[in-house]
């Protein structure tokens, strides 16, 4: 039975990156569903007022520590997980395992060019023969049925949703059943940006350090400084909180 490490009202799977992968190949193998999730700094901050965003978190079979500082909150509080689980770095590794066992693969999410992008960059280090399909992540409440639907009929193995939080992870859970012949549903954050080249990825010493966040602020200050300034501080304090509050 995996051991769950419980802090700041989640549940974060203690594996590493090879037990994750062996989870997940057992699951498609044997025809069942998993439902994975990864948390870092920003989004438990958010989980502690999104209360429909913690469910849609805690419901799901797997759920990975994607962020260093979530590995190192861990420590401190005495709960040491493994190893961090980047998400894109779990998704490059399914798509070669997709490559060598003959699982198709539905990409969901980011702006038309970017998953076709995707796509192509997949189809010509592999083959396309790993494509179920895909489609691009705009769209409105009232067409979320059906493309649920459409994904569930592609004949994928896996489902990578590449959509901004909530959204996605209350999407995955809202339409679990209708995704059910998908054997593995995995939300990848801006993943899609990173293997079409519009963003790069921090060198590997800084993710090393927990500073791929900054790189990546360097590259959208505008955009991300409230996302990563703001919510990695409110993130530090709930962890100083819950040191306090448990030793008393």
């Amino acid at each position: 039975m995996i051991e769950r490490v419980h802090f700041l009202n989640t549940q974060i799977d203690n594996l590493n990156m090879q037990e994750t992968l062996e989870v997940i190949t057992d699951s498609v193998d044997n025809n069942k569903q998993l439902h994975h999730i990864v948390v870092n700094a920003g989004k438990l901050v958010a989980m502690q007022s999104d209360l429909q965003l913690r469910e849609s978190v805690n419901e799901a079979d797997i759920i990975n520590a994607d962020g260093q500082a979530i590995v190192w909150a861990s420590k401190f509080l005495k709960k040491p997980l493994k190893e961090r689980v980047a998400g894109i770095d779990l998704m490059q590794n399914l798509v070669a395992l997709a490559y060598k066992k003959k699982y198709k693969i539905f990409f969901f999410g980011a702006k038309e060019e970017i998953v076709k992008k995707v796509v192509d960059v997949y189809s010509k280090e592999y083959n396309p023969s790993i494509i179920a399909g895909y489609r691009n992540g705009y769209f409105t409440k009232e067409e979320e049925k059906n493309i649920a639907i459409d994904i569930a009929n592609s004949g994928a193995n896996l489902l990578f949703v590449a959509i901004s939080s909530p959204t996605k992870e209350n999407f995955l859970y809202d339409y679990k059943k209708q995704l059910k012949n998908i054997n593995f549903v995995m939300g990848v954050g801006g993943s899609f940006d990173v293997v079409a080249g519009k963003v790069k990825r921090a060198p590997k010493w800084m993710q090393e350090v927990g500073l791929e966040w900054f790189y990546r602020f360097l590259q959208e200050p505008k955009r991300m400084w409230k996302r990563y300034l703001i919510g990695n501080s409110k993130f530090v304090f709930l962890v100083l909180k819950e040191k306090i509050f448990k030793n008393q």
